[in-house]
């Protein structure tokens, strides 16, 4: 028979956000003892650096301290720039490796975004594969797109990487961090875009100061958006 009277209390829904201990039993979970993995920052951007970040883990070398450590580790856009910045050491000081690179707006305006980017993370993993280890000890894992030749080495393109790889969701911090502590830095130098407030992305502030006073040297010509497509440039 059915209970009557006051409806009981919904369970609970748990959350769907993952650890960074279960982005740890990911790559363990690949078989290989070296995972690297890697991801970018400011590729939507209209304004600033394309920013790529590789990092290596020594699986076989984290301890249980280090794995505490990464316990709050995530996709970087899951964080707050206060906790970004605060796991950046972290991730530096128990990386095997850890690689960036910069492609700058002129850069980005020859060659187009979708290769500058693809070229970066490749020249990032790249960067953190040498002498980590052969023989399928080392796979090198990319943040959705595969990223072209990796000089034989064993590579794995994961769609939502940052939120389902250790490796690739540290180095969505790095990149992260490193690009918007440059973006507060060109705020001084370029005065009146507001870098420090938006660090580039296209939000309705940075489209009025575009129409205010023109584009900066930091700002990508070839972007194709519909913030540059409304806009006299």
């Amino acid at each position: 028979m059915a209970e009557t009277g006051a409806a009981k209390p919904k369970a609970k829904v748990k959350s769907k956000r993952r650890t960074g201990r279960m982005l740890l039993q990911h790559d363990r979970g690949l078989g290989v003892r070296f995972v690297a993995g890697a991801d970018e920052a400011g590729r939507g951007c209209l304004a600033g650096p394309l920013v790529a970040a590789a990092v290596l883990f020594d699986l076989d070398r984290l301890g249980p301290r280090d794995v505490r450590a990464l316990s709050a580790l995530n996709d970087s856009k899951q964080h707050t720039a206060e906790a970004r910045e605060a796991l950046y050491p972290v991730v530096l000081r128990i990386a095997t490796r850890v690689a960036v690179v910069s492609r700058g707006p002129r850069g980005i305006d020859a060659r187009g975004l979708h290769k500058t980017n693809l070229a970066a993370l490749r020249e990032s993993l790249l960067k953190v594969a040498c002498g980590a280890g052969g023989g399928g000890s080392l796979i090198l894992l990319s943040d959705g797109f595969p990223v072209g030749d990796l000089q034989g080495h064993q590579g794995k393109a994961i769609v939502d990487g940052d939120a389902t790889s250790a490796a690739i969701a540290a180095a969505s911090i790095v990149a992260k961090v490193t690009r918007d502590r440059f973006m507060h830095r060109a705020d001084a130098r370029h005065p009146g875009w507001e870098f420090a407030t938006h660090v580039g992305y296209s939000t309705p502030e940075h489209r009025e100061a575009i129409q205010r006073q023109g584009v900066s040297p930091l700002h990508r010509m070839s972007f194709q958006s519909m913030a540059y497509q409304q806009l006299s440039l």
